[in-house]
């Protein structure tokens, strides 16, 4: 069990994670990694259901995979977890990814009161395979 403590308060990823997401998410896989003050790795490990036709990983998996990862971000700077929602996800695809696991790497370039800015990093073998900007309302 990762614990971070930020604030005074002791974030726990995987508790956040398990009575935060919906079933499906939470079938993903997820791994948190690190949490920082703003940041946030996780790993999507590979699986074959998360596939597509042709053998390569969903977009959809890796973009569900970096609106979790932002929530992990943002939970970590604000010391525990808060009622947020995504207000704009925008994803590139660079490469497909097949058979690796991927780094889900989350840097929060602004956290307001209300507004929460990420970039997203999604790197399999030390290689880039999305990229994603994200931003959230964070509603409590």
């Amino acid at each position: 069990m990762h614990a971070l403590s930020v604030h005074h308060v002791t974030v726990k990823p995987e508790e956040i994670l398990r009575e935060n997401f919906a079933p499906w998410v939470l079938d993903l896989g997820l791994v948190v990694e690190e949490v920082g003050d703003g940041t946030a790795v996780l790993r999507l490990p590979w699986s074959d259901r998360l596939a597509r036709e042709g053998g390569a990983l969903s977009g959809q998996a890796l973009m569900a995979a970096a609106d979790t990862a932002v929530v992990i971000a943002v939970s970590g700077a604000k010391g525990g977890f808060v009622p947020m929602t995504t207000v704009q996800l925008s994803t590139s695809f660079q490469r497909p990814v097949v058979g690796r696991d991927v780094l889900v790497a989350v840097e929060l370039t602004k956290l307001g009161r209300t507004l929460a800015f990420a970039e997203i990093g999604m790197t399999a073998d030390s290689k880039t395979v999305a990229h994603a900007s994200a931003v959230y309302a964070i509603i409590g």
